[in-house]
Parts: C-alpha cells; sequence; structure tokens
C-alpha cells in the first residue's frame, strides 16, 4: 500500500501552526508504532506539539490512533458495572491502594491498571510488591475473573494495550516534551480507554509534589481528559486534589501499604481517608451505584475483606509481615511552633533517594526504603522533637535524603494561625 503522508510534511504541519487532519494523525502514530517514522521526527513533531498545542478534535483522534494501536479490553459479560481511577501521580499518594476495595465492597468492579514509579512520585505496583509473594501481572482472562469473583483488581498494563503510548511515552521522557497538555492527556486516556472501563474519575494533582504546579495547568489537563472520555462514551469526571504536602503520614513502598491497611481497618490519617471516601464517592456516583455510602464499607469491615482476597488471589500474603529497612534517621523539628509547611516534592525526592523510587525505569527499588512524617502543617511542634523519620537499606544515602528536605519545612511562632489546604480543591465535569 502507498502510504498517505510523509513525516516531514505532518511535522511541518505543525510546525507551522496547522491542524493536523485525521488521516495525517492515524498515518504517523501507526507508522511510528510500526517503526517507519523515525524516533528524531516523532520528538520532533512531538516538540511542535508541545509548543502549538492541539485542538479538542485533533487529541480525541490522536488518542483515538493510539488506542487502535492495539487490543482494547470488554467488561461488558461481568454481572456488576465497572470503574476506575486514575491519578496524576504525588508522594503519598496510596489512594488506590484503598480505594480499589472499597468500591468493589459497593457493588462495583474496579480493573485498576497500574504503573510504577519514577522518579519523585511513587508506583502502585511498587507499592504492592512490598506484599511478599504479590504478583503484578495477569493474563485478561485471570483478570477477568478475578473482578467477577472479588470485585477488584489493580495488575500492570499488558504489552497489548495501546504499544504507541509505550513506544511514545519513552520518547517523550528523553526529549523534554512530557509536560505537553494534549500528549499526557492522550497517553493516560488511550490506556484507560482501551482497559474498556465503564465510567472514570480522574485525581489530578496540584502543588508542589505533582507534575501540574499550577492550578490552571492543572484544569486544562483535567478538563482535556474529561472531553476525551466523553467524546469516547466513557462517563468521565476529574477532581482538583491538593499536592504541596505529602498524603498521609508516609512515603515509601511498604511504608505506604502499612498505612492503606490501617485505613481499611477503618483508621488512618484524616486526609487519606477523606480523598479516598471522596474518590469512591465519584466512582460509584459514575457507574449508577448512588445508594451505598462507602464511608460505611470502611467502618463494617467489608473493604478490608476484598482487600485480603484480592491480594490473596494475586499471590500475595496478605497476614505476611511487611519488609522494614535495615537503618533508620530521625530528622527533628528545626524549632518550636506551628509547622506551616511540609513540601511534599522535598520529601518525595527525599524518598526517592532512599531507595524507595528509580531514576531509569530499569532500577530497583527498596519495599522498606522512604520517609515517614510525624506532625503534618498546622500540627504545634517542639524544637528537637522527631519531624521525619528516614528509612533505607544503606546508610549512606541518608545525606543526600536530607539534602532534599533543606528549605521544605518550615516553622512559624507559637499561636499562628494556619488554615489547612482543602484537599479536594475543585470538580471537572463534562
Amino acid at each position: 500500500m502507498a502510504e498517505l503522508h510523509d513525516a516531514v510534511e505532518v511535522i511541518t504541519t505543525k510546525r507551522d501552526g496547522g491542524a493536523l487532519s485525521d488521516s495525517q494523525i492515524d498515518w504517523v502514530v501507526d507508522a511510528y508504532t510500526r517503526g517507519a517514522v523515525a524516533d528524531e521526527q516523532m520528538s520532533a513533531l512531538a516538540m511542535a506539539i508541545l509548543l502549538n498545542g492541539m485542538s479538542r478534535p485533533e487529541i480525541s483522534r490522536w488518542t483515538a490512533a493510539m488506542i487502535a494501536s492495539g487490543e482494547r479490553m470488554d467488561f461488558s459479560a461481568l454481572s456488576r458495572p465497572t470503574a476506575d481511577k486514575h491519578s496524576t501521580g504525588g508522594v503519598g499518594d496510596k489512594i488506590t491502594l484503598p480505594l480499589a476495595p472499597l468500591v468493589a465492597a459497593c457493588g462495583v468492579a474496579v480493573p485498576q491498571l497500574s504503573g510504577r514509579g519514577l522518579g519523585h512520585t511513587g508506583g502502585t505496583l511498587d507499592k504492592l510488591e512490598a506484599v511478599p509473594g504479590w504478583q503484578a501481572s495477569l493474563s485478561n482472562q485471570a483478570m477477568l475473573r478475578q473482578l467477577e469473583e472479588i470485585g477488584a483488581v489493580i495488575c500492570a498494563a499488558g504489552a497489548g494495550l495501546a504499544p504507541a503510548d509505550k513506544k511514545l511515552y519513552a520518547l517523550r521522557d528523553v526529549t523534554g516534551t512530557v509536560e505537553a497538555i494534549p500528549l499526557i492527556a492522550s497517553s493516560i486516556m488511550s490506556k484507560k480507554i482501551a482497559e474498556g472501563t465503564g465510567a472514570l474519575v480522574l485525581d489530578v494533582k496540584v502543588g508542589s509534589g505533582a507534575f501540574m504546579k499550577s492550578l490552571e495547568r492543572a484544569r486544562e489537563l483535567a478538563e482535556t481528559m474529561v472531553a476525551l472520555g466523553t467524546d469516547a462514551g466513557v462517563t468521565t469526571v476529574a477532581l482538583l486534589t491538593d499536592m504541596s504536602t505529602p498524603l498521609g503520614l508516609t512515603a515509601g513502598n511498604a511504608l505506604e501499604v502499612r498505612e492503606s491497611v490501617e485505613v481499611l481497618a477503618g483508621g488512618g490519617p484524616a486526609d487519606v481517608v477523606e480523598l479516598t471516601v471522596a474518590l469512591a464517592r465519584e466512582m460509584l456516583t459514575a457507574a449508577g451505584v448512588a445508594d451505598v455510602d462507602p464511608a460505611d464499607r470502611l467502618a463494617d469491615g467489608s473493604a478490608m475483606d476484598v482487600w485480603r482476597r484480592m491480594i490473596a488471589a494475586q499471590g500475595g500474603d496478605p497476614d505476611a509481615p511487611l519488609p522494614v529497612a535495615r537503618e533508620t534517621l530521625v530528622v527533628p523539628a528545626p524549632a518550636s511552633g506551628v509547622l506551616t509547611r511540609l513540601d511534599a516534592m522535598a520529601v518525595g525526592v527525599a524518598a526517592w533517594r532512599l531507595g524507595a523510587g528509580r531514576a531509569r525505569k530499569e532500577d530497583p527499588v527498596q519495599a522498606g526504603a522512604g520517609v515517614e512524617l510525624h506532625a503534618k502543617p498546622g500540627d504545634t511542634v517542639v524544637e528537637g522533637q522527631p519531624l521525619l523519620t528516614l528509612h533505607t537499606d544503606e546508610p549512606d544515602r541518608f545525606d543526600r535524603a536530607q539534602a532534599a528536605l533543606d528549605g521544605g519545612v518550615e516553622v512559624a511562632p507559637a499561636g499562628t494561625s494556619y488554615a489547612p489546604a482543602s484537599i479536594v480543591i475543585d470538580r471537572v465535569s463534562a
């Protein structure tokens, strides 16, 4: 078959501020996936998209072309509706762990395809792999069976879902084009739409520990993704949520699993519980199940029952002790007064340097590494009291982790009034 287009023509159209036609988009995504368009050509196109943007019809078509590069899953045979959640990533963001079993306990199946951490943001699969025996990879058949029998699955996306995205994501990472909103939105939504969920709730993080530092950029991303889901026939809503301070009191893999289990047991930090319940309510409403209050399912233990069955179904032992780092170091409060700032980015980079994260996608992570918080903004602290505990297997990592925290902690004089930011900042719907 004769080629319809050539890469230079597609690049120059976008370079000069033009809109790509449906046929240009279909061709270039397919040709790049097949290897007929070179990496350097796709890098040039990605940079042109970053600089000149894309219209809603262009982004919708680009997303559809990414979906068409692979398989689509189908959950229509399940006996209950499906809903999924995607977070744009943050520090201490363990919400998927209690959320999936909680929503399943309310009667909605959750096919949660998750990823690994990169840089300062944690990955759900890395966290769950801290549970002895737990396996991230499932066949499509095993996933369907687990959704029918248990109602929740958290696993790695198979290679067949949106292979164009896998290739393009790696390229964006090394060409300074990760921040292009059309490419972020189409990357996330191509996988989520191909996954076949009936409803989708997006948790778009805003603040120092998020990829979107400003409310304006976060809102643009949320609106773009909600439009993509809506155009594809998936009920989609987004919550803009605060990521200026880490979520909960832990950042790190086993540390966050432990905290998630506390939430499922009816305890845990108030901010983690608040966001878990808020997202659960959105997922249930989007899936058409509005008569169950997820807070009741945390209180009565049914969410914990689903968690235990979900972990065991994937080879994990829900009763096994979680890994603990060999070394700890306490970071004291620098002064007495009111803690007014504990910067999410600083804590995230510290956890990463302690071994909880990776710099390249093939790097290993330490299950026990991370940062434990003993106070949150708004709390009164006394100079010298433990503020943070750093965990790692390799004590030579402490110095660089402490360096990451420099400037990330602020304590105001006693009596200073402090109003904590609300976790949910805004809601975006179609």
